[in-house]
């Protein structure tokens, strides 16, 4: 009833469609980053729902005119706020494979899932997790926290103390967000705060729960950061997990950026200790490469995950045979039993690309985090505001220095959205000691020196405008 009456037509305008998207993609630095939606393109998405449909050739010309070149620029090489990913030509091929398929991974007996389970298995190998642990694709490293969390307590041996959680100050939102919604009560985290390094303070973090414990309340979960959102730190993983271990806690590693970076030899050293943790949550969509969304949660204890979310439900009963065997099933590992097959995209950006050009394109993003670093060293109107310790770059414009310092906090704030406005870059604004900050994070595989370029260019055009310093005084190195 909904397929077309003509698919020589459809054949024709989706060969048009997905001819359209590579011309975007491979041409997309000659772009602007981003760009506002004129008033007009924002209120023709505010109309009622048509009783009649509309050609699709006219929906794809809406697209190409008013949804696409006012996206928030994610896939352009001069996306540099927050931490997302920029997308792979494969990595979309696969996506419309997976949608022509249109496969449920909640369960049944299909190879879908056996995709998953080998994308899950190169993860154990990976984090060297043991061979019965267990795993989950999940949307991303949030929700992926909600199901450690979950089977977290479902582990946790009956108690009438009360419990605590540590975590970084520089700790991802999804941690404190993830206890409520387990049913938690947030007070139970204690923020702990960071190192000049910006890691968590080991000494810091054994006086709370030495206070605590003197206190009759229990250390329940200890959370490592691989990758901090801020500035990419990576906690002492390893000291984690030493003093996870004596005090009886869960360790529990947000590995969300940093995480991926596993597949480097070079990087891989300063991961060390994720191998010990009881749960891991991490992105693919990020670093990975992979279209959105795509995260994984690994569990060290595979039965406990199972128990905590298998359901006995009469119309989920297996067989030994037939569409109901296969068993156990992904939705006995977390919330979902409609499940998209997103391990698909995953499983094309990996063995498309291999473990090497993806290690390889990673140490390319840090190496021109260092390139960006000594330019703003070089450079007597900026200010490197943190150790630059993977692939994000925090700095700050401080002028000649006769402002103070909420005077600059109100000039980097601006100078934001006027590198924002002009199309050359996108950095995003983050806090650090409380000061504003210009916020690099270098995470699109297209991401190139003469980018960084334009960032810098970006950057002096914007201190020109938000600030007086005369022209001349404002040449960056």
């Amino acid at each position: 009833m909904l397929d077309p009456e003509n698919w020589t037509d459809l054949r024709k305008q989706g060969h048009d469609m997905l001819d359209d998207m590579f011309d975007y993609l491979q041409n997309i630095q000659d772009k602007p980053v981003w760009q506002q939606a004129p008033n007009d393109v924002q209120a023709s998405f505010q109309h009622d729902l048509s009783e009649q449909g509309q050609p699709l050739s006219q929906l794809h010309e809406q697209f190409m005119q008013n949804i696409l070149p006012y996206s928030v620029g994610n896939t352009h090489p001069g996306f540099m706020g927050w931490v997302h990913g920029g997308g792979t030509a494969v990595g979309m091929l696969a996506e419309m494979l997976r949608a022509g398929l249109n496969a449920n991974l909640g369960g049944r007996n299909q190879i879908p899932i056996d995709v998953e389970w080998q994308v899950l298995g190169w993860m154990r190998d990976l984090f060297a997790f043991p061979d019965d642990s267990s795993g989950v694709l999940t949307t991303g490293t949030s929700s992926a926290t909600i199901l450690a969390f979950t089977t977290a307590r479902h582990a946790l041996s009956a108690t009438s103390k009360p419990l605590a959680v540590y975590a970084s100050i520089e700790a991802h939102g999804c941690i404190t967000r993830a206890l409520k919604i387990i049913g938690m009560d947030a007070n139970i985290l204690r923020k702990i705060p960071s190192n000049d390094d910006y890691q968590m303070d080991i000494r810091l973090l054994q006086e709370q729960i030495q206070t605590d414990q003197q206190q009759g309340i229990q250390p329940w979960l200890i959370i490592g950061t691989a990758g901090s959102v801020n500035t990419g730190a990576i906690d002492d993983l390893s000291a984690l997990a030493d003093i996870a271990k004596e005090v009886g806690a869960w360790l529990h590693i947000d590995g969300a950026l940093g995480a991926i970076a596993m597949l480097s030899s070079s990087i891989a050293p300063r991961l060390q200790g994720i191998e010990h943790a009881d749960s891991l949550a991490m992105d693919f969509h990020k670093w990975g490469q992979v279209p959105y969304d795509a995260g994984l949660v690994l569990i060290r204890d595979g039965e406990q995950h199972r128990q905590c979310f298998a359901a006995g439900d009469s119309y989920l009963q297996r067989e030994s045979e037939g569409l109901a065997a296969h068993s156990p099933w992904p939705c006995d590992y977390g919330m979902d039993l409609s499940r998209g097959f997103r391990a698909l995209k995953i499983w094309f950006t990996f063995q498309y690309f291999g473990k090497k050009r993806l290690a390889e394109m990673i140490e390319h993003s840090c190496a021109l985090a260092q390139y960006l670093k000594t330019h703003i060293q070089k450079t007597d109107h900026l200010e490197l505001m943190a150790p630059v310790s993977l692939n994000i770059v925090c700095f700050r414009y401080i002028g000649d220095g006769s402002r103070d310092d909420q005077a600059y906090d109100a000039i980097n704030r601006a100078m934001i959205c006027h590198i924002h406005a002009s199309g050359l870059a996108a950095p995003s604004l983050t806090y650090l000691h409380h000061r504003a900050v210009i916020r690099a994070a270098i995470v699109n595989h297209r991401t190139q020196i003469n980018d960084i370029g334009k960032l810098l260019a970006g950057v002096q055009q914007a201190a020109q405008a938000c600030d007086s310093i005369p022209h001349e005084r404002l040449e960056f190195s």
